[in-house]
C-alpha cells in the first residue's frame, strides 16, 4: 500500500459560479424516530459547500426534518406503516429523486427492515452516481451480502463509512480483531470490493486498497451521535463538487475532525453534540483555505 502524506486540493470556486456549479446532493434516509439522522447529513452537505441539498425522507417525518433546516429541500417517500420507514411503494419516486443529483448519501436513520433492504441494495448497485453509505445501509448491506463477491457490480464510485462494529458486520468478524488490523482489513476489504472505506475511530483509515491516507484530527468529544452523519453528509458534498472519491473522502474526514477540535476548544469535549459541527466546519474551511 501506498501511503498518502498530504491532503488533496479543495474544490474550487470560481466568482462567476451559480448554485448549480456546485453540485447537487441527495440524502436519503431517516424513520420513525430518527428524523435527527438525514437532518444532520444535509447539514453536513450544506457546510461542505454543495450548491444544493435535497433531503429525502419518509413523508411521515417530514414536517420534523423539514423545520430542522431551511436551507435544504425534503422530498417526501412512500412510508411502511408499520416500521415508519420507507417503503417500497415509493421506489419510483426514489429513483425519481435520484434524477440530475451528483452525489448520494444513503443510509443515515434509514431502518433496515425488508422494505429499506431491498431499496439499499437496488439503489448500490444501480445507481450511476458516487455514493456515500453509511449507517443502516452498512447493515443492510452485512445482513444481505450486499456490497458483492470481489466484483461488486456497483454503478458508480462507493464510499463506505463504517465505524468498527459496522465494519465487523461486514467482514464477519469482532470488533477486537478490526481494530488490531485496522489498515490491513480496511485495504484488503476495499480492494476486494472495489469500493473506498473510511474506517471510522482515533486515526481514521480511509482506503481504496492501493493508497492509504490516516487522519490525525478530531477527538473523542466526537464519539456522540450524529456525528458521523455530518461526515456523510459533508463527504458527499465534495464529490458532488467534483472532487473523486478517494479524495474526497480523505478530506471530509480532515475537515470533520478539525470542526470537531475547533468546537472542543470552544465547548470542551464533554459539552460538544453533533449538532454543533456544521457551524464548526464553516470554521474548519477557513483554517483549511487560509
Amino acid at each position: 500500500m501506498r501511503m498518502i502524506n498530504t491532503l488533496p486540493a479543495a474544490p474550487t470556486r470560481p466568482a462567476e459560479a451559480h448554485k448549480g456549479t456546485f453540485g447537487r446532493v441527495l440524502v436519503i434516509g431517516g424513520s420513525r424516530g430518527m428524523s435527527g439522522a438525514p437532518s444532520l447529513a444535509g447539514l453536513g452537505a450544506l457546510r461542505g459547500g454543495a450548491g444544493l441539498v435535497y433531503v429525502a425522507v419518509p413523508s411521515e417525518i417530514l414536517p420534523i426534518v423539514a423545520a430542522i433546516e431551511p436551507s435544504y429541500l425534503t422530498i417526501p417517500l412512500a412510508t411502511d406503516e408499520e416500521h415508519g420507514c420507507l417503503s417500497t411503494d415509493g421506489f419510483n419516486g426514489l429513483r425519481t429523486a435520484c434524477d440530475g443529483k451528483d452525489a448520494i448519501a444513503l443510509g443515515p436513520g434509514l431502518g433496515t427492515s425488508r422494505g429499506v433492504a431491498a431499496i439499499v441494495i437496488s439503489l448500490f448497485t444501480e445507481v450511476r452516481q458516487p455514493m456515500v453509505v453509511d449507517a443502516d445501509a452498512l447493515n443492510v448491506l452485512a445482513a444481505s451480502g450486499g456490497v458483492g463477491s470481489p466484483t461488486p457490480n456497483a454503478a458508480g464510485p462507493r464510499i463506505l463509512t463504517p465505524h468498527p462494529g459496522e465494519f465487523a458486520r461486514l467482514i464477519g468478524s469482532d470488533i477486537a480483531t478490526v481494530q488490531s488490523q485496522r489498515a490491513k482489513l480496511a485495504a484488503e476489504f476495499a480492494v476486494t470490493h472495489g469500493v473506498i472505506v473510511l474506517l471510522k475511530g482515533k486515526d481514521t483509515i480511509i482506503t481504496d486498497g492501493d493508497r492509504v491516507a490516516i487522519n490525525r484530527t478530531g477527538n473523542s468529544g466526537m464519539a456522540t451521535g450524529g456525528s458521523g452523519d455530518v461526515l456523510t453528509g459533508l463527504i458527499a458534498a465534495l464529490l458532488a463538487q467534483g472532487m473523486p472519491a478517494f479524495e474526497a473522502a480523505q478530506l471530509g474526514a480532515h475537515l470533520h475532525g478539525l470542526a470537531g477540535d475547533l468546537a472542543a476548544a470552544e465547548l470542551s469535549q464533554p459539552g460538544m453534540i453533533a449538532s454543533d459541527l456544521p457551524m464548526f466546519l464553516a470554521q474548519a474551511w477557513r483554517r483549511f483555505l487560509g
